[in-house]
């Protein structure tokens, strides 16, 4: 049986303004009971009920989503997980070059950093006339929508090796272009441009580099990112979890293929093709993709974030425990399950790389790499990470707006009559399409690959978001 014991509300700051009692229910197992069917020889079946000791972790880890019960972790159960976890990319060329440790629940919600620039000089009339989107309905959730363009190429990863550069495996980065194996909130607040319209977004965004198998990384030309999720008066919210609450401030997590325990993936990723002469499908892997998506097209790589939380950590030990993706389960509608019931807006990236003259057929991830020995299926260990460093009222603004009011933002169509203004001038085309892959800090850089072939420009302009 679970006995429950009762737990004081604290006060949980979840933006600009906004602040919630959030009573987290703490969950001790006393004891449990199984079944366990015994066949004998010389009769058909005889079914014997078994007592069973007190439940151990292992034991608390089979329990279905529907039944398991929120607690964080002791220090032993802590301990206990680190052993034999590991990923198969350590050691390899371009992959982890040492092992992944756990880290510590992270419960802190760091204190709100405006940002540095003018605000009202980084948004503009949306449309040029101050518009307001059409609504999201018949669909049921608000969205916002936003384009960004490649940023940074390393060996950096700041959840799962925090102030160990040159560690991880080789990613490509989104988003805040002063990330780093040392970033931290306040960091990502602080400093640093943007490739994700401005820096009202200073979001740090990241996943395995796409390599070219010629010694040359893939940069994508751009990459869609949306969020979605119920308004806040949504019955959903209520029927599908607790309630529908912002993101919090200081979240983030991995997402996609488990990397530290090669678990179960969290999170859905695929692989499509998109332009002129382009053969669009839900496809597993790049070389299924690759296949139906000759020269001159793009490949689309998309993976969708979390929309569920535990209402309490900002990380976990393995930076995906206090988060979680609504599921239909034994109960036969999609919710969060038990243990993560507050609905965040999730997210969905999609990064789109032109497929030049030389094709795509032999592309694969970063961290699809093995030490000595072949690669994993290309594009198998897909997965990203997610570091949250939004300006607090520029979020609230799209949730307010795009989100509870159930429209349909795009280009960064804040719902409101305002829109991101975007630094620069946005390309649908990256210029350097085609980059060596760089020498891991400290490492001796290998001898230069050849040229990289000259690039085809895709003319599709680029997928719709949904």
């Amino acid at each position: 049986m679970v006995e429950q014991r009762a737990r004081p509300a604290r006060a949980l700051r979840l933006s600009a303004g906004v602040t919630r009692f959030v009573a987290v229910p703490r969950f001790a197992y006393k004891g449990a009971a199984c079944w366990r069917p015994t066949v004998y020889r010389r009769l058909i079946i005889a079914v014997s009920l078994l007592g069973c000791a007190a439940a151990t972790p292992a034991q608390r880890s089979l329990l279905r989503a529907d039944e398991a019960a929120y607690e964080l972790r002791g220090p032993e159960e802590v301990a206990a997980t680190t052993k034999g976890h590991g990923s198969h990319n350590v050691g390899s060329q371009h992959g982890d070059q040492v092992r992944p440790q756990l880290s510590e629940d992270v419960l802190e919600v760091p204190a709100s950093i405006p940002s540095t620039g003018r605000v009202a000089t980084m948004t503009t009339p949306s449309w040029g006339t101050g518009a307001i989107p059409s609504t999201a309905a018949p669909d049921n959730v608000g969205a916002f929508r936003f384009m960004c363009e490649p940023g940074q190429i390393s060996y950096d990863d700041p959840i799962v090796y925090p102030n160990q550069p040159g560690k991880s495996h080789l990613h490509q980065w989104f988003g805040n272009t002063g990330g780093n194996a040392a970033s931290t909130y306040k960091s990502l607040r602080t400093t640093g441009e943007s490739t994700c319209v401005n820096t009202l977004n200073r979001s740090a965004y990241w996943m395995p580099a796409m390599l070219d198998g010629k010694g040359h990384v893939v940069r994508p030309d751009y990459v869609v990112i949306y969020y979605k999720r119920y308004p806040v008066t949504s019955p959903e919210c209520q029927r599908q979890g607790k309630e529908c609450v912002p993101l919090p401030r200081g979240l983030r997590f991995v997402f996609g293929y488990d990397m530290v325990s090669n678990g179960k993936p969290t999170g859905g990723g695929s692989f499509n093709c998109d332009g002129p002469t382009a053969r669009p499908g839900h496809y597993t892997t790049i070389t299924e993709a690759a296949a139906n998506c000759p020269t001159g097209n793009r490949l689309g790589a998309s993976i969708g974030a979390p929309n569920c939380w535990d209402g309490k950590r900002l990380d976990s030990p393995n930076h995906r425990d206090h988060v979680g993706h609504a599921g239909y389960g034994s109960w036969g509608y999609l919710r969060c399950d038990s243990r993560h019931p507050y609905i965040i807006p999730g997210f969905t990236m999609i990064a789109w790389f032109s497929v030049g003259p030389e094709g795509a057929k032999d592309w694969y991830l970063s961290s699809d790499e093995m030490p000595g020995m072949g690669r994993m299926p290309a594009g198998s260990t897909f997965h990203a990470d997610w570091f949250g460093a939004w300006d607090d009222d520029v979020m609230s603004v799209w949730i307010e707006h795009c989100i509870n009011k159930l429209l349909s933002c795009s280009g960064g169509d804040l719902g409101n009559g305002r829109q991101l203004k975007q630094t620069g001038t946005f390309s649908w085309t990256t210029p350097r399409r085609l980059v060596a892959i760089p020498p891991r800090p400290g490492v001796a850089a290998a001898r230069a690959p050849a040229p990289a072939p000259a690039t085809a420009t895709a003319t599709a302009k680029g997928s719709a978001a949904p």
